[in-house]
């Protein structure tokens, strides 16, 4: 694991624990193959990563197309929308869980 997490990270996931976005669940710090996401909503299969202010946009790039490779889907928002709109992160946050489909859903007209 890494670091203690960063005051937008802290901020962000008192935003998202608890089920706070149309139930669904995060983890915090979930490790993937090689790599810890910040924040992972493993039923839809996506990832919200609290970029600082300095971040390598190529290494980024990579480490979300290699995510991807697993599955995944990133959405990458700044420590700054997190501590100045808190309210637009979950908004994209939300749109991003809509959009995503469920990884565990059983196909229609199929029996367990």
């Amino acid at each position: 694991m890494r670091r203690n997490p960063t005051e937008p990270e802290k901020r962000l996931w008192r935003a998202l624990s608890n089920g706070q976005i149309e139930g669904h669940k995060f983890r915090r710090q979930a490790v993937i193959g090689p790599y810890i996401a910040d924040f992972l909503c493993p039923q839809k299969a996506l990832i919200v990563e609290v970029d600082g202010e300095t971040h390598d946009a190529e290494q980024d790039r990579q480490r979300d197309h290699a995510l991807a490779g697993y599955g995944f889907t990133v959405l990458r928002v700044t420590n700054r929308d997190v501590m100045d709109n808190l309210d637009g992160v979950q908004r994209s946050v939300l749109a991003a869980l809509r959009q995503a489909p469920d990884r565990w859903a059983v196909a229609e007209g199929r029996e367990e």
